[in-house]
């Protein structure tokens, strides 16, 4: 086993009051503050005197609440900055895509819509003709129906016109081929915090995307699992869903997203 490194006790346990103070909705008196770190006031004020030294921490005048200083705002900014969604995704996409046991992808706005940056196949994949730079259709890929959901209106516009266009030309009624048709898909995959596709794209293949979402609130980067319909769980909630939707809410936390 390997052992583990000594460290700093009295650094851990302050930092529970940063914590408490970062997740808090404003600021807070001295008394909740100590019991939502798990300790007394009489010790949270002993750290509190040497944060507000290091302007970790500033205590108002008039309400005597304490909240995050100036400090902890330059840490938190020059942490955001170095911040690469897709980096850190790429770094967490093998251990989902063995969770799920299916093809995982990811996915960024580029210069022509959705498109896919990283592939991770699974060993048990069929076929799919996707490739990387492939750019996603809003409106038949659950890729793009998650962009579309989040992207401001102007940015899809001309996008959407274009497909609709072809799908009432084709004949297709599995997608939207309406405006209203389109706001209630895109309302939905914002009810539901993401997306599915079963067909649409692909015969036999169905596609969940989850969006990631960064500091601002805007949408980083799509995840997307994928899969043969015989043998991919297509249950909101499911063997892929979940994993899925937890990873992405995990990775939207770590880049600053307090939605």
């Amino acid at each position: 086993m390997t052992k583990e490194r000594a460290g700093i006790q009295s650094v851990e346990v302050g930092f529970g009051l940063l914590e408490a103070l970062a997740q808090a909705p404003g600021p807070l008196m001295l008394r909740d503050l100590a019991k939502a770190a798990g300790m007394s006031a009489a010790k949270a004020h002993r750290y509190l005197v040497s944060f507000q030294r290091l302007q970790l921490v500033v205590q108002e005048g008039a309400s005597t609440r304490y909240d995050l200083g100036p400090a902890a705002l330059k840490l938190g900014l020059a942490s955001l900055s170095r911040l690469d969604a897709v980096k850190l995704a790429r770094e967490r996409a093998t251990a989902l895509m063995e969770q799920i046991g299916h093809t995982l992808a990811l996915a960024v706005w580029g210069n022509h819509g959705p498109t896919i940056v990283h592939w991770e196949e699974s060993p048990h994949a069929v076929t799919v003709n996707l490739r990387l730079g492939d750019v996603m259709p809003l409106l038949t890929s659950a890729t793009g129906l998650c962009f579309a959901a989040y992207a401001p209106k102007e940015a899809i516009a001309p996008m959407l016109r274009e497909e609709m266009a072809r799908a009432q030309k084709q004949g297709r009624t599995d997608v939207p081929v309406t405006m209203a048709e389109v706001r209630a898909a895109l309302d939905d995959v914002r009810k539901r915090g993401a997306s599915r596709v079963v067909d649409t794209l692909l015969p036999g293949i169905v596609g969940f995307c989850v969006p990631v979402f960064d500091s601002d609130g805007h949408m980083a980067l799509g995840m997307v699992a994928l899969g043969p319909s015989g043998s991919f769980d297509a249950e909101w909630g499911g063997a892929a869903e979940g994993p899925l939707r937890a990873a992405a809410a995990q990775l939207s936390s770590d880049l600053g997203y307090r939605g």
